[in-house]
């Protein structure tokens, strides 16, 4: 191909931009980046609480900077609603970002029992 008359032809003399730093620039001006690390807390939740937790709930989705828990039964509901603020920082401390999650909802799975 050659230079055709009234194109702008100019070559960016910085010269090449890796596409990780243009992504990551274009997340951040379209305002995603941070709801993308949000989404991260689906998963490290099973990491962040341990095997236990784990074992008794899924972590099902973020909405903005909300995560949306289910619990197997009430009785775990409870008790983990006692440790809302715990687990609220582990889930932070594994994303790496205190703040990233501000709050944690926890809901009975359907078809568990009272």
């Amino acid at each position: 191909m050659g230079y055709r008359e009234g194109k702008d032809m100019r070559v960016s003399q910085a010269g090449p931009t890796r596409v990780g730093d243009l992504l990551g620039s274009l997340l951040e001006k379209k305002g995603l980046g941070v709801q993308i690390e949000r989404v991260a807390a689906l998963e490290v939740w099973s990491e962040a609480v341990g095997q236990k937790i784990s074992d008794v709930t899924e972590a099902k989705t973020v909405v903005a900077s909300t995560l949306f828990v289910e619990v197997r039964s009430s009785a775990w509901l409870m008790e983990l609603s006692l440790m809302r603020t715990a687990l609220l920082e582990r889930v932070n401390a594994g994303l790496g970002r205190e703040g990233t999650i501000d709050r944690i909802v926890l809901t009975l799975m359907e078809g568990s029992g009272p």
